[in-house]
């Protein structure tokens, strides 16, 4: 299928690895030109050249953090008009409600509300004004079944929710998009992060714990980064100009919900 996209330009934030990384490589390999995102230089570099690798895209690296005023405006400044916009941020710690005071869910909201919402606003209007634009945000299963123990990232991604599923509506007519992609486990740092808790809480090795999170999985799997990223590159197609406001799960069926 041609997603018609070649030739556009996209932002990819956090895109150094996992699912950001993911994003990125499946829409360099359509042909869209891409700005890439990560806090670690060596990071960056090694991403970029393996987009490279795979693709006759053209690859913009920008170090920095996408949660910071600063890190936002150099993303922005590298690419000013772009067609297509991913955000992404590592999400917050795990832990007990007990656990976190009012800087921990500041932080949080920042990162995984403000942050996106402060990128989505900015890249709204020239998107608005060529006619077309495609916004993916990458938040959470969460979304749909909170996580007990992520309480943070519950809070902080439910409030993005609701941000894009008024502001998708106002600006479909002008031919701009906004969907969010909900992950469930994929075999990311974060899911390796996320064992390492059960691990230490339970006593079980890494290994074990990973088997343990599997069983709660229909498809018995971790999802992988370029599953994800082909659900984002067709979400940013052409052919995606009827899907307005969704949260969309990738979660090999962990969530059981008929609706």
């Amino acid at each position: 299928m041609d997603l018609g996209i070649n030739g556009k330009w996209a932002i990819v934030c956090a895109s150094s690895k996992g699912l950001g990384f993911g994003c990125a490589k499946s829409l360099a390999m359509e042909g869209v030109n891409i700005v890439i995102n990560s806090r670690s230089g060596e990071s960056l570099e090694k991403a970029g050249n393996a987009i490279k690798a795979c693709s006759s895209s053209k690859v913009i690296c920008v170090q920095g953090d996408v949660t910071t005023k600063e890190g936002r405006a150099n993303i922005l400044n590298a690419c000013e008009s772009p067609d297509i916009l991913v955000t992404n941020a590592g999400g917050p710690p795990p832990g007990l409600w007990s656990d976190w005071d009012r800087e921990d869910f500041i932080k949080a909201i920042d990162a995984n509300m403000l942050t996106p919402i402060s990128l989505i606003q900015s890249v709204l209007p020239g998107m608005m004004s060529s006619g077309w634009g495609r916004i993916v945000n990458i938040t959470s299963q969460s979304v749909k079944a909170p996580i007990a123990v992520l309480g943070l990232s519950n809070s902080a991604r439910a409030g993005l929710t609701g941000f894009v599923a008024g502001t998708a509506r106002q600006v479909a007519g002008s031919g701009v998009t906004i969907n969010n992609l909900l992950p469930g486990i994929h075999a990311t740092d974060r899911a390796i992060a996320l064992d390492t808790g059960v691990s230490k809480a339970q006593s079980i090795s890494i290994e074990e714990a990973k088997v343990q999170r599997c069983k709660d999985i229909p498809v018995g799997r971790y999802g992988t980064s370029d599953e994800f990223g082909a659900a984002c590159a067709f979400l940013c197609s052409k052919h995606s100009g009827f899907i307005i406001g969704q949260n969309i799960l990738l979660d090999g069926g962990g969530v059981n919900a008929t609706l």
